[in-house]
């Protein structure tokens, strides 16, 4: 009886453990560009007095502004140490596993990183804030090619540098640098050799990250939305999106199949409705209320569908998707920010280092538990990554990995 009785106990915990284990985060903003977590279940709905528990810290990532990829219990990120970017691959008890340089990185304004890497199978990928792309194997670190994008199709870089996470679909490798008929282009996944550039359209990035819905390829450009066939990179249509920074560097947001939400700072968002099959786009609403500078936006439903996000102005703001109506708009937190969902919660993290514990309601928001994030240094930009019952913070040269799993 004992025996059996230890045995029901080490499953209890076994089950009582996974099920708040969700799947990984293999790119930028998670699984589908979304910022939405999968399958986390049993996280806090509170946390401590001063924050949940830091489970590790590790120091010396270099200046970045990159978040985190998790795949098969390895984090991955990018850092520049003396204008040399490098990508590090760290274990989940942060630990070091292996770090290599990629290339000269952006030294510029805010220098650093940009970009987090993108896990395709037993691949990186990673993308300069200089324009290189490079590959490597993610378990032996090796690199298997190099491309300069910006040197091989006459791109010219940006004010702030690219700013860029590729997307990857099947065998195409998907970014965009502005070049003469070729604003993106595709590049194949195994050889870097190119596949297809767009043409007719020469407008530079806006440090925007792509998403692909429908066999169409979603992004904003200097000037434009743009809306591109993955196939081919024939550009099916665009619209007229300029703003007064040249800065667009939220990634679109797709709802229900057929929905695309695009916003950026100063010009304000729009809901598009797209079919491939003939072409074209109609827009359901646009609105100035939720201009998102690089924090990105979230969709929640709760009972009913809304969009959650930062202003430029530091107010978060809470829309009905399919109306445009401005539910809830206030200074929930001391600035404009990131922010991420997971498990029915909404992780916001300010400009000023402020991490909220947010709970999303049918017409606004509530914080529910906030904290400081004292490590680190220089601008709190990158984005919060909630996977397999941790929260990972990366600021200035340090990651920090949270417990918000329940006991």
């Amino acid at each position: 009886m004992r025996a059996i009785a230890k045995l029901l106990l080490l499953i209890a915990i076994i089950f009582g453990t996974s099920v708040c284990w969700g799947a990984d985060w293999p790119q930028f903003r998670g699984v589908y560009r979304n910022g939405r977590a999968t399958g986390e279940s049993r996280l806090l709905e509170k946390w401590p007095q001063g924050g949940p528990v830091m489970l590790w810290f590790i120091e010396g990532l270099g200046k970045g502004f990159a978040s985190v990829s998790v795949v098969d219990g390895t984090i991955y990120t990018t850092g520049m140490i003396e204008k040399t970017g490098y990508l590090f691959a760290i274990d989940t008890n942060g630990k070091l596993k292996w770090k290599e340089e990629y290339g000269p990185e952006w030294a510029g304004s805010y220098p650093g990183t940009r970009t987090t890497p993108t896990v395709d199978e037993d691949r990186l990928y990673i993308m300069s804030g200089r324009g290189r792309i490079a590959c490597f194997n993610r378990d032996s670190s090796v690199s298997v090619w190099k491309v300069d994008t910006l040197e091989k199709f006459q791109g010219k870089n940006i004010t702030w540098g690219i700013a860029e996470s590729v997307l990857i679909d099947g065998d195409k490798v998907y970014c965009t640098l502005g070049g003469k008929d070729a604003t993106m282009v595709a590049l194949n996944k195994h050889t870097g050799q190119t596949i297809w550039t767009t043409k007719g359209l020469s407008n530079l990035s806006a440090y925007c990250s792509p998403i692909l819905a429908g066999g169409c390829l979603f992004t904003m450009v200097e000037k434009l939305i743009v809306c591109v066939d993955s196939n081919n990179g024939k550009v099916l249509w665009t619209i007229p999106h300029e703003t007064s920074n040249k800065i667009a560097a939220v990634t679109p947001l797709r709802y229900r199949g057929s929905r695309v939400y695009f916003t950026s700072h100063g010009t304000g968002g729009t809901m598009i409705r797209f079919t491939k099959k003939d072409s074209e786009y109609t827009e359901i609403w646009s609105s100035q209320a939720l201009d998102s500078l690089h924090g990105g936006v979230v969709w929640v439903t709760n009972p009913r569908t809304n969009l959650y996000g930062s202003d430029s102005k530091g107010n978060w703001v809470c829309q009905n998707i399919s109306t445009g109506e401005v539910l809830f708009k206030e200074k929930l937190l001391d600035a404009k920010g990131a922010i991420a969902w997971a498990d029915g919660m909404l992780y916001c993290y300010s400009e000023k280092g402020t991490l909220g514990l947010v709970r999303p309601t049918e017409d606004g928001m509530e914080l529910v538990s906030s904290f400081k994030i004292t490590r680190g240094s220089g601008k709190h930009w990158a984005h919060p990554v909630v996977c397999n019952g941790r929260l990972y913070i990366r600021h200035g040269d340090v990651l920090m990995a949270f417990d918000v799993k329940k006991k």
